[in-house]
């Protein structure tokens, strides 16, 4: 007799997503058509409040909303604690993230504590964290990927993201291009463990890379049109989360390799860039086209070497056999005992990375 069948599995996606030109004073309508009323908290920092959160209190303030500002910093669990304090104090009924990762990122874990929806406005693409449900939040001496809440509505507006640094943006796309390796270790790990797939998942993501990948000699600075064409992806390589229920579409050895930078050489570099250099590695191990990485890397003007990361050699080495201590949990190519410093210098230099 056959098992009976007992799957169930929730999907949590955003209901409301706006990309585009001068969207900023919609964010309003978008308050109001997801239904949230009362007073909000808006997360931003000094930066970002200047070239975004500003007008949007003032738009919030319009349309007869009562915001309270919270000035946060990087994302920390200290800095969610005092976000969600102050969101206790306020009784706040939403929240507004504006600014990049960091701030979106605090956003996510604050608003799950508080049971609260919130909206993500980023005024940067740095990463895929857009859309996902996912919050990567540091300590004293790591980072750390938790389990958040997925935002309730994206508003992205395209001159607000161009005007931010192009480097931020490049940073995003590398951390697009890079699931690629994210995505041959899912398939290793379907085919030799049995893991948990979603094809629905996995074509989502890879989707999203190969856009950057085939879109990557036009994407330069001060291009609005640019910034709408490489948004589109980033945001959907967020929702591919989502789908599987877990960040593994996106984050494999790759993202393990630049947790492992964070820990032992902290402040290089930026998230995206350091994926997209541990992406170039993981898929020549895989045995896959790693220059093609390499190659759109080097047209979007991602670092693709460790002095492009302001590492030393010795440092891609330690990171390289380190990571593996990374997510014990999570199948990859790197395997449960890691590299040696043999192999892990064979690896870079085969790579050019060092």
């Amino acid at each position: 007799m056959e098992e009976p069948f007992t799957k169930s599995r929730e999907m949590v996606f955003p209901r409301s997503i706006l990309v585009g030109h001068e969207v900023l004073p919609r964010i309003v309508d978008m308050s109001i058509s997801l239904g949230f009323s009362g007073p909000g908290l808006m997360i931003t920092g000094e930066n970002t409040y200047k070239s975004a959160g500003k007008d949007v209190e003032d738009f919030m303030s319009d349309g007869g909303y009562d915001m309270t500002v919270h000035l946060s910093g990087n994302a920390t669990f200290e800095c969610v604690d005092n976000a969600v304090r102050l969101g206790r104090e306020t009784g706040c009924r939403f929240i507004l993230a504006v600014g990049g990762g960091n701030k979106i990122d605090t956003a996510k874990l604050t608003a799950k504590k508080l049971g609260v929806h919130f909206i993500s406005i980023p005024t940067s693409a740095s990463h895929d964290g857009i859309a996902s449900g996912r919050a990567s939040l540091k300590s004293s001496t790591k980072s750390k990927s938790v389990e958040a809440v997925s935002p309730m509505g994206i508003l992205a507006d395209t001159g607000v993201i161009t005007a931010a640094p192009f480097r931020y943006l490049v940073s995003g796309c590398a951390d697009v291009i890079s699931n690629i390796s994210a995505l041959a270790d899912w398939e290793m790990s379907r085919k030799n463990n049995n893991e948990f797939f979603s094809s629905s998942a996995y074509q989502m993501s890879m989707m999203a890379a190969e856009t950057i990948i085939e879109n990557s000699k036009a994407i330069r600075p001060d291009d609005e049109e640019c910034t709408w064409l490489v948004l589109k992806p980033i945001i959907l390589s967020g929702v591919s989360m989502s789908v599987a229920g877990s960040s593994r579409p996106t984050s494999g050895s790759e993202h393990m390799f630049s947790h492992a930078l964070d820990t032992l050489h902290p402040g290089k570099a930026m998230h995206g860039e350091q994926c997209g250099v541990g992406s170039i590695m993981m898929t020549y191990l895989h045995g896959k086209d790693w220059m093609r990485i390499r190659n759109a890397l080097t047209d979007i003007g991602a670092p693709v070497d460790a002095a492009g990361l302001g590492l030393g050699p010795e440092d891609v080495i330690d990171a390289l056999t380190y990571m593996h201590k990374i997510r014990k949990d999570r199948t990859t190519i790197i395997g449960d005992d890691g590299l040696t410093r043999a192999a892990a210098e064979k690896l870079a230099k085969a790579t050019h990375v060092i």
